[in-house]
């Protein structure tokens, strides 16, 4: 049975929030617990954000397909694994669940609620690295759904999004939601809004590359194989059958 579309918005909201908490927090906590070193704040932030990753699809994967990203939903919708209609239910979802999450960090280690930050972080290189960033995590994801091996792809997105904190100049946002909420919190993982719109332009470019280039190495890629993203959540367009009908 079908999961309803309000019972997805949540988990996509819930989970959205979990990870903006994520993120921050421990940029917060790495801070606290490391002053002066830059290069350890960045190994421990990196990797409370790999770790929680997996655990939070792993959540709610099942539930809503574990985005938590509106290029994911994108990239998604243009392969027929979820309505165009729902994609973009599911944006809103995530932007206000990493708003929320931004503002629920802050307030676990006392800072004020909303605090917009200064810390700019557009140039050339670092739109370019987002590009990059977006693009291998899309071909990671659909990559493993192609290839029938979507069970891996909790531990392997937490595992390339930990990894790309260090091998991107921009330490690998990958995400429209991700950036808006990380605007809210003046802290390590802050961003200027002003650096917000090309990091968002730069992810949607890194999107529809990697549309492109996965018709090209998979061009046989299904509806029921793209349900699979991040899990399977039944979600196919009308006419497909769910790689997990029956399985409840």
């Amino acid at each position: 049975m079908s999961q309803p579309l309000p019972r997805r918005l949540l988990a996509e909201y819930i989970g959205s929030a979990f990870l903006a908490a994520l993120v921050i927090g421990s940029g917060i906590a790495a801070q606290t617990l490391s002053p002066g070193d830059v290069g350890l704040q960045l190994f421990e932030n990196a990797a409370a954000t790999g770790a929680g990753l997996f655990a939070i699809i792993l959540m709610f994967g099942a539930v809503s397909g574990g985005h938590f990203n509106p290029v994911v939903s994108l990239v998604d919708a243009s392969f027929g694994g979820m309505r165009w209609r729902d994609a973009a239910a599911y944006i809103p979802a995530q932007i206000a669940g990493c708003v929320t999450g931004a503002i629920v960090a802050n307030a676990m280690f006392e800072k004020a609620f909303v605090s917009i930050s200064t810390k700019h972080r557009a140039t050339g290189a670092h739109d370019f690295a987002e590009i990059i960033a977006t693009l291998g995590l899309m071909l990671v994801i659909f990559s493993l759904t192609r290839t029938r091996r979507g069970a891996a792809a909790p531990a392997a997105v937490g595992a390339y999004i930990a990894a790309a904190y260090f091998f991107t100049s921009s330490t690998s946002f990958a995400n429209p939601a991700i950036s808006i909420g990380r605007m809210f919190s003046n802290t390590f993982a802050g961003i200027a809004p002003s650096s917000v719109p090309p990091y968002i332009a730069a992810q949607l470019i890194g999107g529809i590359a990697a549309v492109a280039l996965l018709r090209v190495l998979y061009p046989h890629v299904t509806p029921e194989e793209a349900a699979e993203v991040m899990l399977p959540h039944e979600d196919t367009v009308p006419g497909t059958v769910s790689s997990r009908s029956g399985s409840q």
